[in-house]
């Protein structure tokens, strides 16, 4: 429990409410862009709408959704540790990262892109029924794990309701839950910091008073 009320305690209000628009993009690592290109853009039709270049690295984005993008570094003369991992298996290497999950509108638009995927020879999972979604699996060339999805009952389609169990069904929640459900508005919020640097200690970077 934080020591001291927080400033900002009312993160989750109508008045504060952020107008996000999508995933602008989420940065990825590659140590092959070329293969990466092939595979985005060739493969899984996200086309590729922007390349950035300097000395020391490669940008490339490439749109899921109009506004949304998935984009990867490729970093000159830095040796990368590589590796593969499925969805949802923890890997200590990959704490901050599990997979990405990229969002169609329809079961149609899924069953689709498994089609696509198996003529470019590409092994990706039969359909797995999460309740509310639905998501097929498979791997890039670069080892990262990607989903594709889409909702069965849109969780985001109206106003939020947290004893709904369709969408809420951790049977032991988090306290910040129970406050929600409570009032709508979380009690407390974290402080974080700037890091210059790669640190592996969380206390340096966040705070919860």
């Amino acid at each position: 429990m934080p020591t001291s009320a927080p400033t900002l305690a009312a993160m989750t209000s109508t008045e504060d409410r952020v107008d996000w628009q999508g995933v602008h993009h989420l940065a990825l690592v590659t140590d092959d862009m070329d293969a990466t290109v092939r595979f985005y853009h060739g493969v899984l039709g996200a086309r590729l709408v922007t390349t950035l270049g300097t000395p020391s690295f490669r940008h490339y984005f490439f749109e899921l959704a109009p506004g949304n993008t998935v984009a990867f570094f490729e970093y000159t003369g830095q040796p990368l540790d590589s590796f593969a991992k499925p969805a949802g298996i923890p890997y200590p290497p990959a704490a901050q990262f599990d997979h990405l999950s990229l969002a169609l509108p329809d079961e149609e638009a899924l069953l689709a892109l498994r089609d696509r995927l198996k003529r470019h020879d590409c092994e990706v999972t039969d359909v797995v029924d999460h309740g509310t979604l639905h998501s097929i699996y498979f791997n890039d060339p670069n080892g990262i794990a990607l989903e594709a999805s889409c909702w069965l009952s849109d969780p985001t389609d109206g106003a939020v309701d947290y004893d709904d169990r369709r969408f809420f069904a951790d049977p032991d929640p988090v306290p910040a839950i129970a406050e929600l459900r409570r009032g709508g508005e979380l009690d407390w919020t974290p402080r974080t910091r700037l890091v210059d640097g790669i640190t592996r200690d969380l206390a340096e970077v966040r705070s919860t008073h």
